[in-house]
């Protein structure tokens, strides 16, 4: 769904029309939940291109106040909620703008370990935050119930690993990751407030720091291993140690949180590699990390409890 900003410039004169004379401008984002624009210098309106993201929007609205005041970086706050009308048919909302560019995979920033510590700080952070009445994460599930749809994206796949990477995804290798994060010690304690979604799109980086986290859609309870996919999506090897290290995560805690990673990457490179190439190349990269990761982590002695 292509959104002009003219459609914006509609909304804000309707609904918020103290708001009218601020500049529309697009941003270019390759995220598939939401088109974004930026309003004047301080504000940014976010629409949802699927009904799935559109009840995203009540979730954010409630939530992000009282995550935001526990948290050590910035994230969006609300601060208008917009309702459907004929010139857009889904609930849509205005909220905090905020600074930095989004991450590349294999950039500079994937290997600057204060990243690593900046991520590790922002979810344990949130995990210490009072799960009251907070409602399930987007991927609240257990890993195991991912099964089926993983290995049909592996299955689809079969042999071509797409984008930036080139090359041929090693199918053996994969199932072997992915079997392993199955046979991991299953998480069974108390679920804890996850993001849900670290992956570049989501997160603001300068300077090889992180600057903010954005796109809360998927966030709520889960097993704390669904953020651990930030190793992956944002860090090379290095630096995911650091990232290991800071969270305190255990063999089988890891293992689940790889298991997260290769799933859902495998799952955006099948769906997206004839139709996001920017979501496809992103995802190609992933996988390739889990492999090599992989790959070693199975000559490495097991850490210490």
């Amino acid at each position: 769904m292509i959104i002009e900003p003219s459609v914006v410039h509609g909304l804000i004169a309707a609904q918020f029309p103290h708001w009218a004379d601020l500049p529309v401008e697009a941003v270019g984002a390759s995220g598939t939940a939401n088109a974004i624009f930026r309003l004047g210098a301080d504000k940014a309106v976010r629409l949802p291109r699927t009904e799935g993201g559109a009840a995203d929007v009540a979730t954010e609205h409630r939530w992000l106040p009282l995550l935001a005041s526990g948290l050590p970086f910035p994230v969006p706050l609300p601060l208008a909620q917009g309702v459907p009308d004929s010139a857009f048919p889904r609930s849509w909302s205005v909220c905090t703008w905020l600074d930095g560019t989004n991450p590349r995979p294999g950039d500079g920033s994937s290997a600057s370990e204060p990243l690593a510590a900046d991520l590790a700080e922002f979810v344990l952070a949130l995990r210490r935050i009072d799960p009251a009445d907070a409602p399930p994460a987007y991927r609240g599930e257990p890993l195991a119930s991912r099964d089926t749809e993983t290995s049909e994206a592996l299955g689809t796949l079969d042999g071509v690993l797409e984008g930036a990477l080139g090359g041929v995804l090693d199918r053996a290798s994969a199932t072997a990751a992915w079997h392993e994060a199955l046979t991991a010690e299953p998480f069974t304690g108390r679920p804890v407030w996850v993001h849900g979604d670290l992956q570049p799109g989501n997160v603001l980086v300068a300077d090889g720091r992180l600057t903010a986290v954005i796109d809360f859609g998927c966030t709520g309870l889960a097993d704390p291993a669904v953020d651990l996919i930030a190793g992956w999506y944002l860090l090379t090897a290095g630096a995911r140690e650091t990232f290991r290290t800071a969270v305190g995560a255990d063999d089988a805690t890891w293992a689940r949180g790889r298991g997260w990673a290769l799933s859902i990457a495998l799952m955006e490179l099948a769906h997206y590699r004839d139709t996001n190439p920017v979501m496809a190349r992103i995802a190609a990269h992933v996988i390739a990390e889990i492999l090599t990761d992989h790959s070693r982590a199975r000559v490495r002695p097991p850490s210490s409890p």
